[in-house]
């Protein structure tokens, strides 16, 4: 009997052994595009701001938001009916979705319809790639949105990082084989559809491509790919919801993780450099030392925000697919580097803070020898004086 090791080996080593047949009769592939906006967004006050931009509409998609999203508070979609370009000979669907989190980040989404074979799919994956039309046109909705809603975002700013991410649902297709041997038989398309990808792929890449990927059912499969993903499933917007977060979080974790760079910068510059005279003006120290104390704090206070807004209550299918996501995201790695800068920063406030009270004892020695001297000199002056007179 095969051991469970090897049995799961041999699910991970994608193996062709003939083409399956993969009809696509209805599909729709989400371009994704996260932003950070700020520090923070009141979100009771969004849908008012964004009327103003003209064909905006919330989402049914808040009220039916399932119960193992134990969001809090929960996200809010807006949908804008609006213009937007064609990707080569790919029309997009004119609505566009517009989701919002508390902790500053916001996720454009477009909808492009895919119907055909893998090889369409390909084709669409690679124009995808190749072309910056949507990347533009969802910065321009980004500038739009933080320009209306004004004082509704804490510390309003677009972050140099933007996470891009697609997703391919399909909901209604056609397989001569059962689900979960799709990865086995149709490998190269399938990672060529994932790395956007025209040539041939090599083994190794092939079987990496596919590494991430799970089954509920008996014809449904999910493939997540650190570019793309692809859900065979005709009930699949919970498994894109936990995709999209996956999608916010790296970016969060990037934009954080740079913030981090330019706090330990600055907090090796107040604690090595001379202050010369100013270490003996009272204030300075604290300043300094609140300085670098704001930093460390408003970084722990947006990693915990990011790391704990979703709780996947009650469905460990989605729980897994989550885990598959942040693995393939490198999750567990940026939030390593995160805590370690964090550290990296307390080291620097306790060096400095230590530093300030061996200046304070040094000044209290001082002045208690001063004190003392004076003791010893004042009653031989005064004597001095007495005598003359």
């Amino acid at each position: 009997m095969m051991s469970a090791t090897k049995q799961m080996d041999v699910f991970q080593q994608p193996i062709e052994s003939g083409r399956t047949m993969v009809i696509i009769r209805k599909g729709t592939c989400h371009v994704l595009y996260a932003y950070d906006i700020g520090i923070a967004i009141n979100l009771a006050m969004c849908p008012e701001r964004l009327a103003s931009l003209g064909r905006t509409t919330v989402s049914g998609r808040n009220r039916r938001a399932p119960k193992c999203f134990d969001y809090d508070p929960p996200p809010l979609t807006i949908i804008q009916e609006a213009a937007v370009p064609s990707v080569g000979r790919y029309q997009v669907a004119p609505p566009v979705s517009l989701t919002f989190y508390d902790f500053g980040a916001v996720s454009i989404s477009y909808e492009i319809a895919c119907v055909g074979g893998l090889e369409d799919l390909r084709d669409l994956s690679v124009e995808i790639a190749q072309n910056d039309i949507l990347l533009h046109d969802s910065r321009c909705r980004v500038d739009d949105i933080l320009r209306v809603l004004g004082d509704a975002v804490e510390q309003p700013c677009v972050a140099a990082p933007v996470e891009d991410y697609t997703i391919f649902e399909i909901k209604d297709f056609e397989l001569s084989c059962p689900a979960d041997a799709l990865p086995r038989s149709n490998c190269p398309v399938l990672a060529q559809i994932l790395r956007a990808e025209l040539q041939d792929l090599s083994e190794q890449e092939t079987n990496d491509a596919l590494a991430c990927r799970i089954t509920y059912g008996l014809n449904d499969i999910t493939l997540i790919d650190w570019n793309a993903a692809m859900i065979f499933d005709r009930e699949a917007e919970d498994i894109r919801s936990v995709l999209e977060f996956a999608n916010i979080e790296l970016l969060e974790l990037r934009f954080l993780d740079h913030q981090l760079d330019a706090s330990l910068d600055r907090s090796y510059e107040l604690t090595s450099r001379s202050p010369g005279i100013k270490r003996w003006v009272p204030g300075w120290t604290a300043r300094t030392l609140r300085q670098i104390s704001r930093m460390q704090l408003e970084g722990a206070i947006l990693f915990e925000r990011v790391s704990n807004a979703p709780k996947l209550l009650g469905d460990q299918f989605l729980a897994r697919v989550y885990r598959l996501a942040a693995q393939r995201f490198h999750v567990s790695e940026w939030n390593a580097s995160i805590l370690r800068k964090l550290d990296t920063i307390e080291d620097f406030y306790q060096q400095l803070h230590a530093s300030a009270a061996g200046r304070r004892m040094e000044v209290l020695e001082w002045i208690i020898i001063i004190l003392i001297a004076l003791e010893i000199i004042i009653p031989f002056f005064s004597g001095i004086l007495s005598g003359r007179h």
